[in-house]
């Protein structure tokens, strides 16, 4: 018992240490306000154009026109980023809403010679506190009183549970796998080992591959735009006509021209868009058990090279079960109830174990008790009286009980070390017989641990350098369901696979060659000590073929990390300890298994809730599906800003000014930018998508297929829009108008339904143009409501929109001319596929 000067801390010395070290919190980076986030996303490169146009608008606005033309521009940037900022906001929420419910935590502390429970926060130094079995350690301490069996893989990670005894010291985060003890506390909250790790890891992540790719997208786009401006400046002022106005006026009227070709030439959707397709799939993602936290987490999910997993939990289910118990004699046992000497491995098994039922689930002890207490189905220890315990420590490797059974000890522990010290073995007939053949048994039994066993010895006796072996139980952690599936679909989507684990080499072993992740040809396993007798050149030469490293310390997750960065690869990392967190931090995407520590969950980006691989997989799909959908939206914006730009360049030298007007101008920005940018958000996640390479770091949002098809539907709907304007045809099948308004009705009906066929041929590669479309129900929703918008501002639009009903054949004529882009888009594809060249986006 604790003695009489343990009577723990006054009021007053409550106050004063709490004022002198601070509470028992972490506090990690503060939550983002709204409008710390909505500041925070006038970053994104496209955003910035946008600004600047939105400033040269502002300075050169002389017109109603430019007004409702600088209005639609804010109103895209305020949309953008307040969608982005909403999703990351809510996700914030979600996340800290996450946070309080698992740490909702209360202790038992000794104050003023009375034992009384607290929330966690008010712990102070020098408290007395109690832990039990089971129970998490609140703070930094010295034990002071008792001793426990704890496990500290979340700060060392180790699996190996640890003896405490008296001034022993326990960190916070570790929990209590069997016996109790008082400590004494000398570091709450960022003091602690748990904090300062916490700490060091509020840092600001490396830019991620997304934001990269659209800077250079930014800097294409603006050389484009500065360009086109720069012609189209040129081209009105050589044809505009000086007699109509002053020098300085039309000098002004050009420099307007430009600052608008600069707007035409930016995809003003692209950031609404992006946000609007990161937020759509994060809440398809929740549904999937992925938490994400930071929303470009799920697109750098989708550039993964290679994948650093834990393997407890991820890859197996991390809850041990006894397999089957092999007596003495090597007879297999399935079942609790076959058993010969079921007494005497009761005993063992039973008696000599911590663990216990509670409302029919099995509590407290450690992880193997409660597999060993499952298997028998009893904790049943009232017919004979328990009369001494040896606790099992680290260095012995063995517990121990004598009950009123025998005079005999009765122990489990390492197979080894019961092993070693047996000199008899229990025969089937109850007798004991001289061992002669311990070598062929232990033979025998490490095959077992190649086939991912782990296994317990059982044996009595009076004196325990004199055992009667018993026995051996077989424990596994079972291998996922889903593990396989998963990392069979990860390594297709060509991202490799490096299992990371406290286990040994033989464990480790068989269970990546049973998921696939190891193959003796190609790849290489490594123990904790090889690695770090290596040199970074030398770990970078097999990092390639590296699939296992085995008996993992804290630090090989962050210094693996380090070195795939180096070589330019987007890394993954899954962790769930402390040790885990400047590893998630460091990583492109980091995942934190969600019955992880709260430091983990932090700095990650992503929180798998139900610590499956396959949840990591979603994650990977979603991040593809994502990357494909902004590919398609950026392909869709830039035909028809190319085709704009180019009739805004080469109109004026052919007579062609304006030919839609601004408030026709503000519908086709709708139907470009606010609409598509939701139709594209909700492309389809396809499974084929795991089967391409990941895209570099490096790697140009536009690629060569999508230049081809902007550029030819590009210049295929230009030609179009001059023929449309100019052509005696065309003019001869409209109704004459001294205003043209038949014609330049038509001409706005052309603009909007080439945009909708545009809008179809960006969706897929695929030569089949309607390809997976009812699998994005939203994106057809849209595109319906827009032609139904349409129909009804040519008809009833009048003169606010400068329409006026067509008749049917005027109508028909309109439409079949702008299908035409999906025939030329046909076209292109079949060529494209002969010369195989349909590699899409």
């Amino acid at each position: 018992y604790l003695s009489m000067n343990d009577k723990g801390l006054s009021k007053k010395e409550v106050e004063f240490y709490r004022n002198k070290y601070g509470k028992n919190e972490i506090l990690f980076r503060k939550k983002n306000t709204i409008f710390k986030l909505f500041i925070e996303s006038f970053s994104d490169p496209i955003i910035r154009i946008l600004l600047i146009a939105l400033f040269l608008k502002i300075l050169f606005l002389f017109d109603k026109g430019d007004l409702f033309e600088t209005i639609g521009i804010a109103i895209s940037v305020f949309l953008a980023s307040f969608i982005s900022v909403i999703s990351e906001y809510g996700s914030e929420v979600s996340f800290e809403k996450l946070s309080k419910e698992n740490s909702n935590v209360n202790v038992k502390v000794v104050r003023n010679g009375i034992k009384c429970i607290i929330p966690i926060e008010e712990v102070v130094v020098n408290d007395i506190v109690l832990v039990e079995s089971g129970d998490r350690v609140c703070a930094d301490g010295n034990i002071i009183y008792g001793n426990v069996s704890i496990d500290e893989s979340s700060i060392s990670g180790e699996s190996i549970e640890k003896s405490k005894n008296l001034n022993d010291f326990v960190y916070m985060g570790s929990v209590v796998c069997e016996g109790s003890c008082y400590f004494k506390v000398s570091g709450v909250g960022v003091n602690t080992f748990y904090g300062k790790i916490a700490k060091d890891i509020q840092e600001e992540p490396s830019v991620s591959p997304l934001k990269l790719k659209l800077s250079k997208l930014a800097k294409v786009i603006s050389i484009i735009g500065y360009v086109g401006a720069f012609l189209v400046f040129v081209s009105y002022m050589i044809n505009v006509d000086y007699g109509s106005g002053s020098f300085f006026s039309h000098l002004l009227y050009g420099i307007t021209l430009s600052v608008a070709v600069i707007v035409m030439a930016v995809p003003e959707g692209l950031p609404m868009m992006i946000s609007l397709v990161l937020s759509s799939n994060m809440k398809r993602l929740i549904k999937k058990n992925v938490l994400v936290k930071k929303m470009v987490g799920i697109e750098t999910s989708g550039s993964l090279n290679i994948l650093f997993t834990d393997k407890t939990g991820t890859l197996t289910e991390g809850n041990l079960v006894v397999e089957k118990i092999i007596d003495a004699e090597l007879n297999d046992y399935y079942k609790y109830e076959d058993l010969v000497n079921k007494d005497i491995f009761y005993m063992s098994l039973v008696y000599n174990n911590d663990s216990f039922f509670s409302n029919g689930v099995c509590e407290g002890g450690n992880i193997t008790d409660r597999a060993i207490l499952n298997f028998v189905h009893s904790d049943d220890k009232s017919k004979y009286e328990i009369l001494d315990n040896i606790k099992f420590n680290s260095k012995n490797k063995y517990s121990g009980v004598k009950t009123s059974y025998s005079d005999y000890y009765f122990y489990k522990g390492a197979f080894e070390v019961i092993l070693e010290n047996s000199i008899y073995y229990l025969k089937n007939d109850g007798s004991k017989r001289v061992f002669l053949e311990k070598d062929i048994m232990k033979d025998k039994l490490l095959k077992y641990t190649e086939e991912g066993y782990r296994i317990i010895g059982i044996g009595m006796g009076e004196d325990f350098s004199r055992l009667i072996l018993i026995g051996f139980v077989l424990i596994k952690d079972n291998i996922r369901k889903e593990a396989k599936e998963g990392i069979d679909l990860i390594k297709s989507a060509n991202i490799q696979v490096v299992m990371v684990t406290g286990d040994n080499s033989s464990t480790a072993l068989s269970i990546a060659k049973k998921l696939g992740i190891y193959n003796e040809i190609n790849n290489v396993c490594l123990t904790s000590e090889e690695f770090n007798k290596m040199s970074d050149e030398e770990v970078k030469k097999i990092l390639p073929r590296l699939s296992i490293l085995s008996r993992s310390l804290p630090f090989d997750k962050n210094r693996l990390v380090r070195l795939a960065q180096e070589l330019d690869l987007v890394c993954g990392m899954t962790g769930d300890g402390v040790n885990d967190s400047p590893a998630l931090k460091r990583a492109d995407v980091g995942f934190a298994m969600g019955s992880g520590s709260d430091i983990a969950k932090e700095v990650s980006d992503i929180v798998i809730l139900d610590n499956n691989i396959s949840s990591i997989v979603s994650a990977i799909l979603y991040g593809r599906t994502i990357f494909k959908s902004i590919r398609k939206f950026v392909m869709f914006q830039l035909t028809v800003n190319f085709c704009t730009v180019l009739l805004s360049i080469i109109g004026p030298f052919i007579g062609i000014l304006s030919p839609i007007t601004v408030i026709q101008v503000l519908w086709v920005n709708m139907v470009m930018d606010t609409f598509a940018a939701l139709a594209f958000s909700y492309e389809p996640a396809l499974r084929e998508y795991m089967n391409e390479k990941p895209k570099c770091k490096n790697e140009q949002i536009i690629n060569k297929y999508m230049l081809n098809q902007i550029i030819i539907n590009g210049i295929y709907s230009f030609l179009l829009f001059i023929f449309f304007l100019k052509s005696p045809l065309i003019l001869s099948l409209y109704r004459f108008d001294i205003s043209d308004k038949y014609l330049m009705t038509a001409f706005f009906g052309l603009f909007i339904f080439i945009d909708i066929f545009n809008a179809f041929a960006s969706r897929t590669h695929r030569i089949n143009t309607f390809a997976n479309l009812f699998k994005n129900k939203i994106f057809l929703i849209i595109f319906i409501f827009i032609i139904c918008i349409q129909v009804l501002l040519i008809y009833y639009g009048g003169e606010f929109f400068r329409t006026t009903g067509l008749s049917v054949c005027e109508f028909f004529i309109m439409l079949f001319l702008a299908s035409s882009v999906l025939v030329i888009d046909l076209i292109r594809k079949i060529i494209l596929k002969r010369k195989k060249l349909l590699n899409g986006v």
